[in-house]
């Protein structure tokens, strides 16, 4: 039976409202069934929508699943941090003081609170390696550039199955304008390095399919995530950096990366703007 249930819609990666990534949250989503979830995701028409449930696992303060208008995700990172965000202002106490473990498809994540900001720590990829020759072919021609633009290439799959290329700049990721026809199914990153003494150290951006239409993505924590372990674990990033994405969108998302031993740590604001509720 329908209830009113809490509500949060929230930008991520942003302090300021409407230059990050939108993220709806539902809290107290026990007794919803899976079409349920997906009607309503498909009905905010966000790139994520997630619920809060009690955690299945005895070591997790929250389970939280995780939703696109096509289906169900094991992990994504600013629904991470924005679920995390809406939990703990609904008065979420966490066992332990500082931080937070969530329970999603990928098993436990750890979030921390880090120079004021919320901050997850990336988990494990669950595929990394070379692209292969003919899917590289495809991704030069998917994005009109030439194969010497591309100067390292990597699956950076950590949930969601991105692949990811390091192109020359980050103006010339900018300026990528993408086939999607060529790209097809891929979820592809792509990622330049800033010229130095600018405000972030790489421009990233995200695309994907969804419904035969390609999509990019405002501001894109598992993407980060993931590129973050593959560049700094090649030598190709420092150990602590700040990403830009989204400029192409009209946005202006930060993300704040930090390697902490063998834990790359995603960090970024999150911004109410919309609280209250919904009947579900």
């Amino acid at each position: 039976m329908s209830r009113p249930r809490r509500f949060h819609q929230l930008d991520v990666f942003s302090a300021v409202p409407l230059k990050g990534n939108p993220l709806a949250v539902v809290h107290d989503a026990a007794g919803l069934d899976d079409a349920t979830m997906a009607a309503f995701a498909r009905w905010t028409n966000l790139s994520e929508t997630t619920f809060l449930l009690p955690p299945g696992d005895a070591l997790a303060d929250y389970r939280v699943r995780i939703f696109t208008p096509a289906g169900e995700l094991p992990f994504a990172g600013h629904p991470t941090l924005g679920s995390c965000h809406a939990w703990l202002a609904a008065g979420g106490k966490p066992r332990q003081p500082g931080t937070v473990v969530q329970e999603c498809g990928v098993g436990r994540v750890t979030l921390k609170q880090s120079g004021g900001r919320l901050a997850f720590a990336a988990p494990p990829t669950r595929r990394s390696g070379l692209l292969e020759p003919e899917l590289l072919e495809r991704v030069v021609a998917g994005l009109g550039v030439a194969r010497s633009d591309v100067l390292h290439h990597q699956w950076v799959d950590n949930g969601p199955g991105w692949c990811a290329v390091m192109l020359r700049s980050a103006e010339q990721v900018l300026a990528v304008r993408p086939d999607a026809a060529r790209l097809g199914a891929l979820k592809l990153g792509l990622v330049g390095a800033h010229t130095a003494g600018a405000a972030c150290a790489f421009e990233l951006r995200a695309l994907f399919p969804v419904g035969g239409t390609l999509i990019e993505d405002p501001v894109t924590g598992s993407l980060n995530a993931s590129v973050a372990q593959w560049l700094i674990g090649a030598g190709l990033a420092p150990e602590a950096y700040v990403a830009g994405q989204g400029r192409v969108l009209g946005r202006d998302g930060r993300v704040y990366i930090e390697r902490e031993g063998p834990t790359v740590w995603v960090g970024g604001d999150v911004v109410a703007c919309v609280e209250g509720s919904v009947t579900l």
